[in-house]
């Protein structure tokens, strides 16, 4: 996830800041935690992030990219709507399950609630992803392929609802090596409620 066009001590404190929360929680990220979990003084951190809000900004970011980058290269593929839509939820459910620390900063409500610009960025992915999704289902059901009983914005709704569901399910799942076949199951079960009956 993490791009070359940050620093080697800028990546090292984004993974300790995401090691941090995904082992103690999104409470325990503090500027002197990540200190010394990295074994560096707390200036030497400042020097290189404002605070952890601009560390949780910058996750985002690197998300927002790679999430984006995902959703726009399906978008223009000679590809089914359905197939489009079964590659988005597999490599997205890949993305966040092989690291599950990003699942828990995505989706930490408690945080976003109480800082605008974290709100603000979760938001922007949310809206960018679900506008694509909408025109692949639109696409979808003007070629007869996806349902049209349903409208593609609600449509796009339930999936993405859905999968949000789905990945904090298997965040709190013990058996989290299920997830490839549950995963697998889910994304199956999708197809066959979009897909158009007739």
């Amino acid at each position: 996830m993490i791009e070359q066009s940050q620093t080697p001590r800028q990546i090292e404190i984004i993974e300790a800041a995401l090691n941090l929360i995904s082992n103690e929680g999104i409470q325990s990220l503090t500027i002197k935690n990540l200190s010394k979990r990295i074994g560096i003084t707390e200036p030497a951190i400042y020097r290189h992030f404002e605070n952890k809000i601009q560390i949780l900004i910058t996750i985002l970011d690197l998300f927002k990219e790679k999430s984006k980058a995902l959703f726009d290269s399906e978008l223009y593929k000679s590809d089914s709507a359905i197939n489009k839509i079964e590659h988005l939820m597999n490599n997205h459910l890949q993305a966040l399950t092989s690291k599950p620390s990003l699942i828990n900063v995505i989706f930490s409500e408690e945080i976003f609630k109480n800082e605008k610009v974290l709100l603000d960025k979760i938001n922007e992915v949310i809206a960018h992803n679900y506008g694509i999704l909408t025109e692949i289902i639109t696409d979808g059901q003007q070629n007869k392929i996806i349902r049209e009983d349903i409208s593609a914005s609600i449509l796009a709704t339930i999936i993405m609802g859905s999968l949000r569901l789905f990945i904090k399910q298997w965040q709190f799942n013990l058996h989290k090596d299920l997830m490839e076949i549950e995963g697998a199951k889910f994304i199956n079960a999708v197809k066959i409620l979009i897909r158009n009956p007739q």
